[in-house]
Formats: C-alpha cells, structure tokens, sequence
C-alpha cells in the first residue's frame, strides 16, 4: 500500500468513526445541559463551594462567575509550581522560576496549553496530575459552557437568564468529559502508553553522558488533553513521543479524540434550538474546512520536489516514521483547526506552504470543528456575520434562529473577531520591532519571522503548538505570550456572552417569505466564503512575509 492511499483510508476512517457517534454524543450533551436533575456528588461539590445550581444567572453574572473560577485556578496552578520543590512526587525537580509559572498557570488555565519548558524535565508528578491535567479538564469545560449559554440565548426569548455557570461546568466535567476521558485512557494503557507514577530511570550510555526516562500518569493525561482540546504533552515530545501515542491506532484514535466533542456539539446546538437542521448546517461548514484543509496539507506535504523527497515518499522532515506523511498531516490540521495544540510532528519541519497552512487553520478561529465549546460559540458568531452580509446584499434586517441582528448584537460579534487579530498582530510587531526578542528565532528571513507570528497566533488564539525552533522561555515571551492567552480567551468570552443575553431578551421573529433559510446549503456556502475572506483579508500581509515568501521561494 502506497503512502498517499495509506493517508486516504485512514482519513476515511477517522470520517466514518465521527458520524458514527454524531448522534448519539451530541443528543447525550443536550440532555446533560437541559437537565433538571442533580447527581448525588454533584450536590457535594454545589454543597462545597456554596452553589445554587438552580439559579438562573443574567450574562453579567455569569461572566463573574466564570473570571473568578478561572482566577483562582490561575493562583493555584502558579503556587503550586512555585512549591514544587517542597511537595512529595516532585521527582527532585527544584520550583518553577516565576515567569514560566505564571506563563504555564494561564496556558492551561485558558485551555492554550502552550509550554516554553520540557515537561519531563521540569514538573513532577503532583503538578502534572493534581494541576496540569486538573485544568485540562474545567478549561475545556468552561468552555463548553459559554458554548451552551449562547445556545440558549437563541433558544430562549423575553428573558436575561442564562442559566446557571456552576451547573454547567460540573456537569461538562462530570457527566461528559470524565467517563470519555476513562475510556479512552484504558484504551491506550492497553495500546502501549504508560500509566504509573513511576520515577526517573538511567536506561544507558550514550555519546559520553547517559539517557533517562521518567515516569508517570501519561495516558490518562493523555486522554483529556486530546478530549478537552488542550495539547500539553507530558513530555516535550508530545504526542510524537510513544509514551504517550505508542502506535499508527492510538494516533489515529488521538485525532478522533480532538474532533468529536467539537463536531458533535453542532448536534447538541440543533437539539437544544428545536432544529437539527440547523445543527447540521454548521456541522457542513465545518466539515467542508476541515476536509478542505486536510486535503491541501496532505497534497503540500506529500509533493515530490527532489530525489530526496521522492525516495522518502514525501516530505519527512520532522515527522515519525510511524505515521507517515499521512497521518502527520491528519493530525497537523486538525490540531490547529481545533484549539488543541499537540503534535506527532513538527511544524516548523513541514513545507513552508504547509507551514502556513497550520498557521491559517488557527487564523480562522479555530471553528473547524475549534476547540470544546470555544469553535461552537465562535463559528456562531461567525454565523450571525454572514446573516448581516446577506441582508445587507438584500436590504432587509438579518434574523438568525428568529432573533434580530441589530446594531448592538453586530458590534458584538465584531469587537469578538477582531480581538483575536489585533493581539497577534501586535505582539508579533513588537516582537520583530525591538532588538532582543528577534533573537529567540532558530532560522534568519522568513522562517524566523514564521516562528515568531505562529507563537503568537498560537498563544492568542488558544492553541498552543509552535514552531519548535523559537526559543520562547525568555521573559519577553513567557510575559507576552501570557498576556496573549489571557485576552484571546477571556475578551471574546465577555462579548459571547454579552451577545447571548442581548439575543435572550428578544420577542422571536416568525419565519416569512424574506426570510434567509439558515439550514440550507446557500447559508453553508455563505458561511464558508464570509470565513475565509474575513481571514484572508486581515492576515494576508503576515502570511506573505512569511510562509507564503518561504513557500514561493
């Protein structure tokens, strides 16, 4: 079997396995979220913290709610590093200096997951599990939870309530992303990855110096960093290390970790709306990106320009033999188009145009299927621009799911797309403007420039990948990179919410003949072009000083 077929069937495959489960998973989550009823440990913890999950929160509350959860989760990752040294399990690794705990306690916390350090040589087993993969878990369940409380901004009507933020993100953790999490853990004990809480071991001689492995509770990290859309390794490897993604199975199984809540919560947003169709809809754009831009990375990347390349059988720089061309190419969009971030291999050793490709996936926001909850709530906002677009092109006032786009909810959604472009933007000037940040690059000309805007546009957008040769522990980077995760996560979560109580207090609008038919496939192809032209025009300057000029060099 050829290289290029080998690539094909297992993207077929990893197709057949989402819509097998589309369904089921995403019915599962609506009931999860509409429930009225309380499991007996979840009352523990409402009991424990001093919850009512039965009161209704305005948008203003609700954000309050979730700034104060992600504060203190902030406080406790960073402490929790700063006393390594004095706390059992730390594997006689000393305290984490001050800037790359703060610089790692808002990555996870934020659901970046962005790591300027090497896991396996800085942090012990008690912040691995009791704060790393903690924080995989409520991040990727805070999100979620905005996700659902713009849902029920178009489900409800003449109301200011949003739910309840404690409910939600209790019942994200417990009752979808926890039971997923065990399965696919002991899936991949049972495939090869590690499980223990094992120390360091001396496994030999090498070149005059010696080798070591450490142990730990890699699978199961493994398993929510995937699910949860979050990427941090256990190991500076990543998922190219097989520790933690032992086989061509457990990284075919790894890729459809990352998409399935992300694609199946379109299905949860139509049950809860009353309208699968218009589930289905986002769910067709999605897919129509995603496959779009798999098939043009696996095109860039299995391109023979050269003996070398071709007696390879494409291009494998930087990628794992285990995988191939193939699943390395899989994997790349699918981490960047999602707010994930892991890697089986290395994307600054991919072509320059497939470089560009990873960057541009994270440029769209992330909505392709996106991160848990986070590509939901912003391919929705992306939505309610595309119905402005077309009733501008019609001269009638857009609806959506029967509410009215007006000045106010446009602002909204606009201040939420621009964010994101300005932080990267920004940083990524000032970076390459001052003299010493510069010198963080690996590579002169257009690559160094790359590393830098990927850092970035990782870091803002809540990936958390990067080009491996941009040395980011620095305080320059270790600060800005903070900052930008901070702003490019919470800022846009403050205008999703502000948008979903301004739809919740509307009268619904009923259906007439002028009325544009969101789930149809006309609404899809406006969905996907207003997408790629927004991206194409705010980030096409970058993208031409750097991918695209190394690419067309």
């Amino acid at each position: 079997m050829g290289p290029v077929l080998a690539g094909v069937l297992q993207l077929l495959a990893l197709t057949g396995a989402l819509a097998l489960v589309y369904v089921p998973l995403g019915t599962y989550m609506a009931r999860v979220y509409s429930s009225r009823r309380h499991l007996r440990v979840e009352r523990w913890l409402y009991r424990g913290i001093g919850a009512d999950p039965d009161a209704e929160m305005t948008w203003p509350a609700y954000l309050r709610a979730l700034l104060a959860f992600s504060a203190v989760s902030v406080l406790f990752l960073y402490l929790l590093q700063r006393l390594q040294g004095f706390l059992p399990g730390s594997l006689g690794f000393a305290s984490v200096s001050p800037s790359q705990s703060f610089n790692t306690a808002v990555s996870f916390v934020t659901n970046t997951n962005w790591q300027s350090y090497s896991g396996e040589q800085t942090m012990g087993h008690v912040v691995q599990t009791a704060g790393l993969a903690v924080q995989n878990f409520v991040s990727a369940a805070v999100g979620m939870a905005v996700a659902v409380a713009l849902v029920r901004g178009f489900s409800r009507s003449r109301t200011g309530e949003l739910g309840n933020f404690w409910s939600d993100l209790v019942r994200g953790t417990l009752r979808v992303l926890l039971p997923v999490a065990a399965v696919a853990t002991v899936v991949l004990v049972a495939c090869g990855a590690i499980q223990n809480f094992s120390g360091i071991h001396e496994v030999g001689q090498f070149m005059g110096g010696s080798q070591q492995w450490n142990g730990g509770a890699v699978a199961s990290q493994e398993a929510i960093k995937e699910l949860g859309t979050n990427g941090g390794g256990y190991f500076n490897a990543n998922s190219a290390h097989p520790f933690e993604n032992p086989t061509p199975f457990t990284n075919l199984l790894e890729i459809f970790l990352i998409l399935v809540i992300p694609f199946s919560l379109t299905r949860t947003f139509g049950v809860l709306t009353g309208s699968a169709r218009q589930g289905y809809a986002i769910l067709a754009t999605m897919g129509t990106i995603w496959l779009g831009f798999t098939a043009l990375m696996m095109a860039t990347e299995f391109a023979h320009h050269g003996p070398a390349l071709q007696a390879a059988g494409g291009a494998l720089e930087g990628k794992e033999v285990r995988f191939g061309v193939g699943g390395s190419s899989i994997f790349a969009v699918a981490t960047t188009l999602t707010s994930t971030g892991a890697v089986d291999s290395f994307h600054s050793s991919f072509t320059g145009l497939g470089g560009g490709i990873t960057m541009l996936g994270m440029m769209l926001g992330e909505i392709s299927p996106g991160g848990v909850g986070s590509g939901l709530y912003g391919i929705l906002v992306m939505a309610v621009i595309a119905v402005f677009i077309a009733g501008l092109m019609v001269g009638r006032t857009p609806e959506y799911l029967g509410k009215k786009i007006g000045a106010r909810e446009m602002k909204l959604a606009a201040c939420y797309i621009l964010v994101t472009p300005a932080l990267v933007l920004v940083f990524t000037a000032a970076s390459m403007a001052l003299p010493t940040p510069p010198h963080s690059a690996l590579n002169p000309g257009a690559h160094g420039f790359s590393e830098v805007l990927y850092a970035f546009t990782s870091a803002a957008n809540n990936n958390g990948s990067a080009f491996a040769g941009l040395n980011a522990n620095t305080d320059w980077f270790n600060t800005m990179t903070g900052l930008a995760m901070l702003l490019g996560r919470f800022v846009p979560m403050v205008f999703v919410l502000a948008l979903a109580g301004s739809l919740a207090g509307q009268r619904p609008v009923p259906v007439t003949a002028g009325t544009l038919r969101t789930e149809k496939p006309l609404f899809t192809g406006l969905l996907v072009g207003a997408i790629l032209i927004i991206t194409g025009l705010t980030y096409f300057p970058a993208l031409a000083l750097g991918p695209l000029a190394e690419g067309l060099a």
